[in-house]
């Protein structure tokens, strides 16, 4: 699998999906995974912001990468973010990674503290040198409190050959500059839920990581900006902006209410990790009212249920 290839598309990032005694649900990971390659995601990964990593031990870590990589099969590309507090963490988690036949690891910065950029890049210096793997770099300063400038990352790469991609969570005027920054040899993807997803891909980027409650969508909104046909991807777009939107109040929003969005379309009952952000009767309102339009994904027999 090349690294062009790996870099390419909607890769759907899990959500951590959890029973009513808060533990990691087997079978709900499984279909998870299952909807997203039956609706076109062009590759697969997992333990980002949307997993909601920060609240999983480390062997649940693990666990979650030995489960997607079963039920992935090799069939896509399948990267895994390392969350982790020092160098030894990450580099323990970048081995699992390797374990469970990830194609590509995405590093976040540590979530202790509040450094001096060079300490960052040194951080993830030692951390890419330790694997064989292509890594990406976590960018989100608005979610996480930390981040790197377009320099910053042009002298990290310099650096460290293995560093190929950039994950931004900036608007696409942002990742226009870092793409100009680095002069284009960069491969970047964006999240933010899919907002400015057109934005972005005129930006540059080379694909989005986004949640999966509408995969089915974005996918084919993607497929349709490549082919040459922008108007379709707008239009598709359009559909999605205000459930988009919706969602991406906040990342507890994201993960409360899309979270959501997933399960009533996925048939598959939602259990909240304390602590959480709890929805409203009035956004479980809104959370129909979206559903209702996008529709339940094909072959989900009690959309909704619990």
């Amino acid at each position: 699998m090349t690294t062009q290839t790996a870099f390419t598309g909607i890769h759907a990032i899990l959500y951590a999906l959890f029973d009513a005694q808060e533990r990691l649900d087997r079978e709900a990971m499984r279909r998870q995974v299952e909807i997203c390659l039956e609706h076109g995601a062009h590759g697969i990964a997992a333990l980002g912001l949307a997993t909601e990593v920060s609240k999983l031990t480390v062997p649940e870590r693990r666990t979650v990468m030995e489960w997607t990589s079963e039920d992935v099969g090799g069939v896509k590309p399948l990267g895994f973010t390392i969350y982790g507090t020092s160098v030894g963490e990450q580099i323990e988690l970048v081995k699992a990674a390797e374990a469970a036949k990830a194609d590509w690891v995405i590093l976040q910065p540590p979530m202790v503290g509040s450094f001096a950029a060079g300490e960052y890049i040194r951080f993830f210096g030692r951390v890419a040198d330790a694997t064989h793997l292509p890594v990406a770099i976590q960018n989100a300063p608005a979610y996480m409190g930390r981040g790197l400038s377009a320099e910053d990352i042009r002298s990290l790469v310099a650096q460290h050959p293995n560093i190929k991609l950039v994950k931004g969570e900036g608007p696409a005027t942002e990742i226009r500059q870092l793409i100009e920054t680095t002069e284009g040899r960069l491969p970047v993807m964006n999240g933010r839920g899919g907002l400015e997803l057109i934005e972005n891909l005129r930006a540059g980027c080379v694909g989005m990581i986004l949640a999966p409650e509408i995969i089915d969508f974005t996918t084919r909104a993607y497929d349709a900006f490549v082919a040459g046909n922008e108007a379709e991807a707008e239009r598709i777009y359009r559909d999605i902006l205000p459930v988009i939107v919706f969602m991406m109040q906040s990342l507890e929003s994201l993960i409360c209410y899309g979270k959501r969005i997933f399960g009533a379309r996925a048939g598959i009952a939602i259990h909240d990790r304390a602590p959480a952000m709890r929805p409203t009767t009035f956004g479980e309102d809104l959370v129909r009212q979206h559903v209702g339009k996008l529709g339940v994904f094909p072959g989900t027999l009690a959309a909704g249920r619990g």
